[in-house]
């Protein structure tokens, strides 16, 4: 059974672990091609885009792709509309790793919004000390906020994405622990922490912090995404996939 993943996140590396030991499958990883270093699991990968749900589609066809599995970024919202148009298009099952939303929990002083320009202006005008972890692709927008100081932690370079007067550029893959992110928003004199509702436990350290050090943080609510066949996580996923791949074989006679 030949299985497409549109991945680049944790889950997508552990569905991919999860895979390799089970017979019958042909795994190949999709990968944006956003990030200059990306982590590459040991199966064939793809990168960059493919044209929009038309052009992922063809690809779907061409491949004759048997499962295509959604495990990008909760972000990633184009992604998985594409992923959803192409799969209907070219009558190939989809099924996407949904990671859920973190919630608030007693301690928590959170200000929700619905984009990063709402964290710009949740921010405010009284000049305050900034944890920015939205992406490089999206600090661009805290320009319009100069008064602010930004402490920016990126995975790839910041360069100038960000053109502020003052500004700490930090450059770190995840995951974060608890413990380190309250080490550093306490050494880097943090006020508000600025991040996305990403989901999962690889970078909830920031949350954790936040909430122990009495902060306050705004923070962007995940996007809406199509509905479509879904699990919360790789175990789960791996456990379809496998269960799909071996009834796939027996329709087959093999």
């Amino acid at each position: 059974m030949r299985i497409l993943i549109l991945g680049g996140t944790t889950e997508a590396s552990a569905l991919v672990r999860g895979l390799l030991p089970h017979s019958g499958l042909s795994v190949t990883l999709s990968l944006a091609g956003r990030t200059a270093a990306p982590v590459v699991d040991a199966i064939p990968t793809r990168i960059g885009g493919f044209g929009g749900p038309e052009g992922l589609a063809c690809y779907l066809r061409e491949q004759a792709i048997d499962r295509l599995v959604d495990a990008t970024h909760p972000f990633a919202a184009r992604i998985g509309r594409n992923a959803h148009g192409a799969a209907e298009a070219a009558g190939v099952p989809l099924l996407a790793i949904r990671r859920p939303a973190w919630t608030r929990k007693p301690g928590d002083a959170w200000t929700e919004v619905d984009t990063v320009a709402g964290c710009v202006a949740a921010l405010g005008d009284v000049p305050r000390r900034v944890f920015l972890t939205v992406g490089r692709m999206e600090v661009a927008a805290f320009a319009a906020a100069p008064q602010h100081d930004y402490v920016v932690r990126t995975i790839e370079p910041l360069g100038d994405a960000l053109p502020v007067p003052r500004l700490t550029a930090i450059r770190a893959r995840g995951p974060f622990d608890a413990a380190a992110e309250v080490a550093l928003m306490r050494d880097a004199s943090v006020d508000v922490l600025v991040t996305k509702n990403a989901g999962g436990a690889a970078t909830y350290g920031k949350i954790a912090a936040a909430r122990t050090l009495g902060l306050p943080v705004v923070i962007v609510r995940q996007p809406w995404k199509p509905m479509v066949d879904a699990v919360a996580d790789a175990a789960a996923a791996v456990e379809r996939l496998a269960g799909a791949g071996r009834d796939h074989a027996t329709l087959r006679g093999v």
